[in-house]
């Protein structure tokens, strides 16, 4: 079966989509009007996978040239903030999470925050109840952005110029690029939420309907970026670009002010680090929640023997589910921003912990999210975005990003030409109260003035003999965790070759609603076997855009490294 699979996926379906235009040479430069969607691309050198075909070919230009993988992770992230304008981005946040060529791990925090005039009842109306449109759409809806300070805080670790990494998306901003039939799609379906919640006009409202292969120009992020290049992060949250966020904020009743975008920083955080049977595991900590989720959710089958009940096999599936079920039931009590809350992530990782967790675990049969609560503990549209790189020298970076829903809060910045979030619904709107995702949080995830909101993002590494073997993320919103630990279970357990453990279906349950959510091309069997146990399965559109990147050694020295991209998007892996 995988190897019709990664036929079927490597078929000529692709090669129609578009041709990509460029030379041999290391310092070749891309053809922003033509190129193409590769899946999967091997090489020894260098290997980066994104969320957009140019941005990967940024990335890998980028490491051409002598960078190394923090260098095309930056210059990564900031070619999709023009070309993937509905999750790339400097108006949103995100995380990273690397293994330096010198063993070292790295977790860079630069999520969002909230300003300092945010209130935990911000979005109650008089009576007590949520006003979900003011924290998901409009200005107000906005956290602090973190993306450039993370960015400059990143590259303390690369070796070429931030002026050389910013330069791809200077150009793709000032000279324009062909947009896919897809982001004309999405333009197209966000015309009024554009007009509706901007007070500017913006690069991405036409009169006539956006089509595959229109030139999308984008002046005033151009603008944006070169003052970032001229002065750094000063550029960004000090000076011209600072007043135009004020002003568009003042203008449409939010408010973030100077003071709370010139005192953000992003923070370097320990990351979460165990062991799985003979791997290392390295995950982001609070406030993503996505590293703890994964060493629960890993930790609780350790000792299961999942990998010989089968892929897709109904035990395998049903063991998978209740341990997602669990760990999101934790996440809805205790997960929070660590800086302002208690979060006992010692006790949640604990073997002890976990085990007890699983004591009401029964084989074959469904446990209702009503009987499965928090454990005991004594005194993320899905428009997120992930991408992967490594480079010959054993550098792995996995980063991944966002504005939380497609577009974000869908205002542009007056004069500055760039989207900003609407991370604020990232936090418990009101205890109980489920979020865009239908996430349910509590007091832990409460707003609180300059306190980062509750994150699903999962960058992830795997380690083997202690070099970098896996680099793994996806966008999703909540599916994030449980599609990173599906990838790893798939891959460490099941065997599978990175092109099927990224492709092949997936499935999600995140405790509340009390539903196994399964992708389209979900097995009708195993649906139907699952809803013999007590089950309700609903199906759903595609969970994830999965990017992975596999690292094989001989001795000390690389030998390949593989990126694969996910089918479920026009994401691209390239090689060299």
């Amino acid at each position: 079966m995988k190897q019709v699979f990664s036929r079927l996926m490597l078929s000529s379906a692709w090669a129609l989509m578009f041709v990509v235009i460029f030379t041999k040479q290391a310092t070749a430069q891309l053809n922003p009007y033509q190129y193409s969607i590769a899946k999967s691309a091997v090489g020894k050198k260098g290997a980066v996978a994104s969320a957009h075909p140019l941005a990967s070919e940024v990335g890998l230009q980028i490491l051409k040239k002598g960078g190394n993988a923090f260098d095309a992770a930056v210059a990564t992230q900031l070619a999709l903030a023009v070309v993937y304008p509905g999750a790339g981005n400097i108006g949103g946040g995100g995380f990273l999470v690397a293994h330096t060529q010198t063993g070292k791990s790295i977790a860079i925090d630069y999520r969002e925050k909230a300003p300092g005039a945010a209130n935990r009842n911000m979005y109650l109306d008089k009576e007590g109840n949520p006003r979900l449109d003011l924290s998901q759409s409009g200005h107000l809806a906005s956290g602090v952005p973190g993306t450039v300070a993370g960015l400059f805080t990143t590259h303390a670790y690369c070796k070429l110029p931030f002026a050389e990494l910013i330069e791809p998306a200077i150009a793709l901003a000032e000279k324009g690029f062909s947009i896919t039939k897809g982001e004309a799609s999405a333009l197209n379906n966000h015309k009024n939420g554009f007009i509706k919640y901007n007070t500017r006009p913006t690069a991405f409202v036409k009169d006539q309907p956006w089509k595959e292969g229109d030139t999308l120009v984008q002046a005033e992020l151009a603008a944006t970026l070169k003052r970032i290049r001229d002065k750094g992060a000063a550029g960004f949250y000090e000076g011209e670009t600072a007043q135009f966020i004020v002003q568009e904020m003042q203008r449409g009743g939010g408010i973030i002010t100077l003071e709370d975008l010139k005192s953000y920083k992003a923070i370097e955080r320990n990351p979460i680090v165990f062991n799985y049977k003979e791997h290392t595991i390295i995950g982001m900590p609070m406030p993503s929640s996505g590293g703890v989720l994964t060493q629960q959710m890993l930790k609780m089958i350790e000792n299961r023997s999942i990998g010989t009940m089968g892929f897709h096999s109904k035990e395998a599936v049903q063991l998978m589910i209740e341990v997602e079920r669990r760990a999101y039931a934790d996440r809805a009590e205790f997960m929070g921003d660590q800086d302002f809350v208690k979060v006992p992530v010692k006790r949640l990782t604990s073997d002890s912990y976990l085990q007890e967790r699983m004591k009401d675990f029964v084989a074959g049969q469904a446990s209702p999210s009503t009987t499965i609560k928090a454990g005991a503990i004594q005194p993320e549209s899905e428009e997120t975005t992930h991408l992967s790189v490594a480079d010959q020298w054993g550098n792995a970076v996995a980063v991944t990003t966002t504005l939380n829903g497609g577009y974000g809060s869908m205002t542009v910045v007056g004069g500055a030409g760039f989207l900003m979030n609407n991370e604020m619904d990232d936090f418990s709107v009101k205890p109980g109260v489920a979020n865009m995702y239908g996430a349910v949080g509590k007091e832990a995830n409460a707003i609180q003035p300059g306190k980062r909101m509750l994150s699903s993002m999962t960058p992830t590494l795997v380690l083997k003999n202690e070099k970098p073997y896996l680099v793994i993320g996806t966008p999703g919103g909540t599916t994030i965790p449980t599609s990173v630990f599906q990838t790893i279970v798939n891959m460490l357990e099941f065997g599978q070759s990175p092109l099927d453990a990224v492709n092949l279906p997936k499935f999600h349950h995140q405790w509340l609603p009390d539903q196994v959510m399964v992708e389209k091309d979900f097995p009708s069997t195993l649906k139907t076997d699952l809803e013999k146990m007590g089950y309700k399965v609903t199906p759903r559109g595609q969970i994830g855009r999965t990017e992975v990147i596999k690292i094989s050694w001989k001795g000390k020295r690389i030998d390949t490294i593989e990126a694969v991209a996910d089918k479920r998007g026009e994401d691209h892996a390239s090689a060299y």
